[in-house]
């Protein structure tokens, strides 16, 4: 029965010309947004890889000159982009495409496209994640709100229960109607997906996308799962198609455009983060003044000389078996690598707790989860990003640290006044990245999918028990 019911509802939405319409204006938009999303990843990735290999390039041959300027003359680290990011940028425009690594300084993320963007960017990018999320829920209300509401109107419901259906069998038949229709639209549309993310991965990457993918898949067919069920409970319930409408249009802007921004606000209220200059003023003190702020740093600075004469035996810097500016220097940066640790641990766990605040405001709005669901599997939340920038800081303090390392060697009795040449920069070995396993990503978006899970459940079920309870 529950098949019959399906292939009925099937048959009258295949027939409405408004169904095939809205379709192929929502299936052209999520063709267009994938294949511009594909052509955005090559790109991007291109350009990254040139400019990783051109930045190496450059520190390899940089050419006879002071380790010291060497370490401020830095290198530039460019964080990766996974396939599946063709179809969610998630925060990628917003935190930054790369970061500059030197000597004392642990830099901000630079190239953020959302700084360029005009006024039209704030109403969202076209992405396949946009379309999904915003407008195939939005479809899914125009196909469903008419189902026992509709039906009641015309007569039709009381008729079709007098032949003995269990309404718990209707609820199930309109919602496979509902999903076979809106098959038509998504399995097209993830053969291609697949094929785009084919066409942009390497060989080895496609194959680890492909868990990523499968998750993903999952996680949307839960939202639209959850999306048909309020659909249907809401239609079950409402007094007319028209009541049903409404409620259904009301609980996707709410959905979609105020449950979003509305956490955002909540969250940054809850755990507030500084401003950049106030950030940026707070280190500089600890820096100058020590993280207890009664050590001035040239008190530490004559403390720390007297540690290496002691060590040595020595008196004099002139008597020290190695460069005392080489040590001095990579002291200077173990102090300051406590302080950006400090402070940059407690910007990273505010943005960390904004964004499960947010995940737990999923329980009011289902657009929340997946969102999350989809920009960790895509590889685009800030939990990645957050990855990638602590990795590139260890880098950093690796690469420093082994400069300092050969100028306290190699430059005594000249300290900044000795000269290395392309040997010692070859000894530093090249930044590689890689990005958190599948598991890993799933653990962090525990909730999300829990919530969502739930949504889908609680959706469903109440569909059924709306149904069951429905005036005739």
């Amino acid at each position: 029965m529950i098949i019959r019911i399906a292939r009925k509802e099937f048959t009258e939405m295949w027939r409405d010309g408004r169904f095939r319409l809205a379709a192929l204006i929502v299936f052209s938009l999520l063709l267009v947004s994938l294949l511009t999303g594909w052509k955005h990843y090559r790109a991007v990735k291109t350009q990254h890889e040139l400019a990783q290999a051109e930045t190496r390039d450059q520190w390899l041959n940089q050419g006879t000159k002071s380790p010291h300027s060497a370490a401020h003359y830095g290198v530039y680290a460019f964080k990766p982009k996974l396939p599946l990011s063709l179809a969610d940028r998630g925060v990628d425009n917003y935190v930054g495409q790369s970061v500059w690594l030197e000597a004392h300084k642990q830099n901000q993320f630079q190239y953020r496209p959302a700084q360029d963007a005009t006024a039209v960017a704030r109403f969202g990018e076209l992405t396949a994640a946009t379309v999904l999320q915003l407008l195939l829920p939005l479809l899914i209300v125009l196909l469903s709100f008419a189902a026992f509401a509709g039906e009641r109107e015309d007569g039709t419901l009381r008729q079709l229960l007098s032949l003995g259906v269990k309404k718990s069998d209707l609820v199930l038949g309109k919602a496979a109607g509902v999903t076979g229709a809106l098959g038509l639209l998504l399995v097209p549309a993830t053969i291609i997906g697949v094929i785009a993310l084919a066409l942009a991965a390497e060989s080895g990457s496609f194959a680890q996308s492909l868990p990523r993918l499968a998750l993903m898949i999952l996680s949307y067919l839960l939202y639209f799962g959850a999306f048909i069920g309020v659909a249907l409970l809401v239609s079950a319930r409402a007094s007319s198609a028209r009541v049903a409408l409404v409620v259904l249009l009301g609980f996707w802007i709410l959905n979609g455009l105020i449950a979003p921004r509305a956490a955002s606000d909540l969250a940054r209220r809850l755990y507030p983060t500084p401003s950049s200059f106030a950030f940026a003023q707070a280190m500089h003190h600890d820096i100058e003044k020590g993280l207890d702020g009664h050590n001035p740093q040239d008190q530490r600075a004559e403390q720390f000389k007297q540690a290496v004469f002691k060590k040595y035996g020595v008196t004099k810097e002139e008597d020290l078996p190695v460069s005392f500016a080489g040590l001095s220097l990579q002291q200077g940066e173990e102090e300051g690598n406590q302080v950006y640790d400090k402070h940059y641990a407690q910007l990273w766990d505010a943005f960390q707790q904004q964004n499960r605040w947010q995940q737990g405001a999923s329980i009011a709005a289902p657009l929340l989860a997946i969102r999350s669901l989809s920009m960790g599997l895509a590889g685009t939340d800030f939990a990645q990003h957050r990855s990638f920038a602590e990795s590139a800081e260890q880098y950093r303090r690796y690469f420093i640290k082994e400069v300092n390392g050969y100028m306290a060697v190699n430059a005594k009795g000249k300290d900044f006044g000795f000269m290395a040449g392309n040997e010692a920069w070859q000894k530093v070995a090249a930044f590689a990245y890689a990005a958190p396993p599948t598991g890993a990503v799933l653990r962090a978006q525990s909730l999300s999918l829990t919530l969502l899970a739930l949504w889908f459940v609680l959706a469903m079920g109440g569909a059924i028990f709306a149904a069951n309870r429905m005036k005739l």
